[in-house]
């Protein structure tokens, strides 16, 4: 009898597994593009206004804020509004735990 009991364990365990996938895959995907990978790393050091990611990328305020409007649609970036001025920072750990690890094998200098 303990046999249905161990199947069921199994294919909770597939579901729990298939979840974490899709946030992985949606993480991953969310990465797959340059200019938020590089908005992701400059939000690691720290909460930034939009004007200065503007800068630091050398992109349009307008291409800027259509990949912020992505990053914070996946949840992967928080705003806060102070004044007129909007600032992001990473929403979660587990992001920047990514990105860190990232930014070790590609950008060791800056590690």
């Amino acid at each position: 009898m303990t046999a249905p009991a161990q199947t069921l364990d199994k294919a909770d365990d597939i579901a729990l597994l298939m979840d974490r996938a899709r946030h992985a895959c949606d993480l991953l995907k969310a990465l797959s593009h340059e200019a938020r990978l590089l908005i992701l790393c400059l939000l690691c050091e720290g909460e930034k206004p939009v004007s200065e990611l503007e800068r630091s990328l050398g992109l349009p305020q307008a291409t800027v804020s259509q990949h912020l409007a992505r990053l914070r649609g996946d949840a992967l970036v928080k705003a806060r509004r102070d004044g007129r001025m909007i600032y992001y920072r990473i929403a979660t750990p587990e992001v920047t735990a990514v990105i860190a690890t990232l930014c070790k094998i590609y950008c060791p200098e800056k590690a």
